[in-house]
């Protein structure tokens, strides 16, 4: 299965090929490239940042967008307050983020973005469920959402369709939501899980992932009883009775989800 790295799996004997990478790599989040290149016509190049907690995942990011003449990558970003800083200081074109974030929730994140500036173009690039996720990042501001295993030519296909002021969704999930909108529900509709409130479901997950009530409230800036709170309404909403039914029920979903990925 291709990813978005390209071809090249050498970062360390092929980095990027930006003039000024050094200073990506130094951790400023800033990149520049050489202008005024003679003997090459002038081609529009839309600016692009990158909000992703992993740096190989940055990194593979910015290498990519070298080999495209109409891309360019411009900062980056590891979590929310950077990403935030990153938003107000540059004037891109598109931002590419990942919605699972250690610090905050992705879902807010992009609320905010939104909130600083309405225009603003951003296209989910993420490992969630996209059946769970996508529509959500859809209501909070995004222009699309794309699966972390899709091919290189199809992220590329997906920022040009976000750029040029369209939404990005895969096949499957477009069906699904027209499949919705003519009434034909699917299996996944039917599940208490798809009711959660955004929140529910971040603390859901955090929960199968084994996460502590503490650290779920400091990841989602939080209060302990806030999050408690709303782990009885997840226990409600599944009809569990107890902790324990809780975290078995969660931790399953997580493995069934990683299986279906």
């Amino acid at each position: 299965m291709g990813n978005v790295f390209g071809a090249s799996a050498h970062a360390e004997t092929d980095p990027f090929r930006f003039h000024a990478a050094a200073d990506f790599c130094k951790g400023t989040g800033m990149l520049t490239t050489p202008t005024g290149t003679s003997g090459i016509a002038a081609t529009a190049v839309s600016q692009v940042v990158i909000v992703d907690e992993h740096p190989i995942v940055r990194r593979g990011l910015a290498h990519l967008l070298t080999s495209e003449p109409d891309l360019e990558a411009v900062g980056h970003a590891g979590g929310f307050s950077e990403a935030v800083r990153m938003f107000r200081d540059t004037d891109a074109d598109l931002t590419i983020l990942e919605i699972a974030l250690r610090e905050g929730s992705g879902l807010e994140l992009i609320k905010q973005l939104v909130s600083l500036k309405p225009e603003a173009k951003l296209l989910v690039f993420s490992a969630c469920d996209e059946r769970l996720y996508a529509e959500r990042t859809l209501r909070a501001g995004a222009h699309g959402f794309i699966s972390k295993t899709a091919r290189p030519e199809q992220l590329l296909a997906a920022m040009r369709r976000v750029l040029d002021g369209h939404v990005y969704l895969s096949e499957p999930m477009t069906n699904r939501l027209l499949s919705r909108a003519v009434g034909v529900d699917d299996v996944l509709e039917t599940s208490p899980i798809e009711a959660f409130s955004d929140r529910e479901l971040e603390v859901f997950e955090m929960i199968g992932q084994g996460i502590p009530t503490r650290e779920i409230a400091e990841r989602l800036h939080l209060s302990p009883k806030t999050v408690e709170t709303y782990r009885e309404n997840i226990k409600s909403k599944l009809g569990l009775r107890n902790a324990a039914e809780l975290t078995q029920h969660a931790v399953q979903w997580i493995l069934e989800s990683r299986a279906a990925g």
